[in-house]
């Protein structure tokens, strides 16, 4: 599981996680995640935006969209809120806490906005975007991966299993860059002989690249 980042100042960590009914039945809180879910919701469009523009240059006005649509979806934010474990740090009113408020998809896909828009507010703008890129474009590739059927690895699986017996092995050759920006280089082998190598800003990217490289040196792309 995924941890949320680190703050500098906790209290506007806490203000991202408090929800109007825990405010409204604790008297002393001044005030709650709503503001920040505005300006998390506007961080999250243009973060995204701007990655999945660099990332596929091939794609279209339109298919940019779709794809940005399904990233920042309620459903999918939950998601995200979920494997930071969200739910269990919310601060919610005692109704909201009964009625399953930490498992609500509406109510962690809009804590997790907020946790976006305080999370700039600690500790700018390249820290938010390293950090929605470490979350949002795994995600990103597998979707387009699904929906052009460009599963290398998958495709290497279905041609070396039949030849050898054997699944492809991927070993990291390197790892080098800041925490925030690493860059892994995968080789992938079968039986001891190595096929491709590649490298990404994550191990699944590169070992993806690995297998893309592998299947063009045997001739099947």
């Amino acid at each position: 599981m995924s941890k949320l980042p680190e703050f500098r100042n906790p209290s506007l960590l806490r203000l991202a996680l408090t929800h109007s009914s825990y405010m409204h039945e604790n008297p002393g809180i001044k005030g709650n995640n709503e503001r920040l879910e505005f300006l998390g919701d506007a961080l999250l469009g243009l973060l995204i935006a701007e990655r999945l523009y660099h990332k596929y240059p091939d794609m279209d006005e339109g298919q940019l969209t779709k794809l940005r649509s399904t990233l920042v979806d309620e459903q999918q934010l939950a998601k995200f809120a979920r494997k930071l474990n969200i739910g269990g740090q919310m601060l919610l009113g005692n109704g909201a806490k009964l009625d399953g408020g930490c498992h609500n998809s509406n109510l962690l896909s809009s804590t997790f906005e907020a946790v976006i828009g305080a999370y700039f507010l600690d500790s700018g703008i390249q820290a938010t975007s390293f950090f929605v890129e470490s979350l949002v474009m795994e995600v990103a590739e597998h979707i387009v991966d699904f929906q052009s059927n460009k599963n290398y690895k998958g495709m290497l699986q279905e041609w070396s299993k039949p030849q050898f017996g054997e699944e492809p092995k991927y070993d990291l050759v390197s790892e080098s860059g800041a925490d925030h920006n690493k860059e892994f280089i995968f080789k992938v082998s079968i039986k001891g002989k190595e096929y491709g190598r590649g490298k990404g800003h994550r191990i699944k990217e590169a070992q993806k690249n690995a297998a893309e490289n592998a299947l063009k040196k045997l001739g099947l792309l």
